[in-house]
């Protein structure tokens, strides 16, 4: 069966050497924060985690302002908590087959995990066409077509990123809000 449907793949940069230098432990600390963070903002915007990837995970949506949202609040809540290690992401949406009532095969997954490769830490790049699904907190600008594996011309991106109002907004609401739960990271929150 085909569907519409929009993707997002995430990923902790830099995590290996993490858990090089500072151990399991300290490594299954960082997954376990950014998990929790994961779940609860997925779930605020109805999007679902198909698959967790280790130190990422993988996202499918059926609206592309809903997915967008996600990835960016991810990376703003992880930032904000001053989790040690960025994100970085890509997005693609588009028509794909639903296989086996609960996998996805087609150009869109694979241009979301590519783009995910080839975003740098504190990027988040999607496919141009996904512009126009950027809630009106955010900002994407164009940037320079990426050779992406398995690609066989140029592919058109924009890179997202949270309006600087917008990212003040949300550090002072977590701010706020680990100040109520008695959170200990609420001075990372707050930017303090």
């Amino acid at each position: 069966m085909r569907v519409e449907r929009f993707f997002a793949f995430i990923d902790l940069s830099g995590f290996t050497r993490y858990t090089e230098v500072h151990g399991d432990e300290a490594a299954v600390a960082v997954l376990t924060d950014f998990r929790g963070v994961v779940r609860e903002v997925a779930s605020e915007h109805g999007v679902r985690v198909a698959k967790w990837l280790g130190d990422g995970a993988m996202f499918v949506g059926t609206e592309a302002s809903a997915v967008i949202a996600t990835v960016l609040e991810i990376e703003e809540r992880t930032a904000a908590a001053g989790t040690t290690l960025p994100l970085h992401a890509g997005i693609a949406g588009g028509a794909v087959i639903l296989f086996e009532g609960d996998d996805y095969i087609g150009s869109p997954v694979n241009l979301a995990a590519r783009l995910c490769d080839a975003a740098h830490p504190y990027e988040v790049l999607a496919a141009d066409d996904l512009a126009a699904h950027v809630p009106d907190w955010a900002v994407a600008q164009a940037v320079e077509p990426r050779d992406l594996l398995g690609f066989v011309t140029m592919v058109p991106v924009v890179r997202i990123t949270v309006s600087t109002r917008q990212r003040r907004a949300l550090g002072i609401a977590l701010a706020d809000r680990n100040a109520r739960e008695g959170s200990v990271d609420g001075d990372a929150a707050s930017g303090a």
